[in-house]
């Protein structure tokens, strides 16, 4: 099974990765750091300086409806935020 499940596109992670050249993915739940940084150097051929990790719980939310109350849940995943080194970047969109 692959560690990178897929790369972070939103509004904060582009400006997280123009102003400092950092970039998101939502990776496996048992990945540790190491793997982490050796998966996004073999997988865009960049030098890694920082991996840093967030567990996301899940979130839990209520509605009330005619048929009485709904219960929902999102799962939850394991986030990596992975540091570049200067002067090089990762193109997300390359393969879109």
């Amino acid at each position: 099974m692959s560690i990178l499940i897929k790369p972070i596109i939103t509004e904060k992670a582009t400006t997280d990765s123009e102003v400092f050249n950092r970039y998101g993915f939502v990776v496996d739940k048992k990945a540790n750091k190491v793997e982490i940084k050796k998966a996004v150097e073999a997988a865009y051929g960049v030098s890694v300086t920082k991996v840093r990790t967030i567990n996301v719980r899940p979130d839990r939310n209520t509605r009330y409806t005619k048929t009485g109350m709904v219960t929902g849940k999102t799962s939850a995943y394991k986030k990596a935020i992975v540091q570049v080194a200067e002067g090089e970047v990762i193109d997300l969109y390359s393969n879109l």
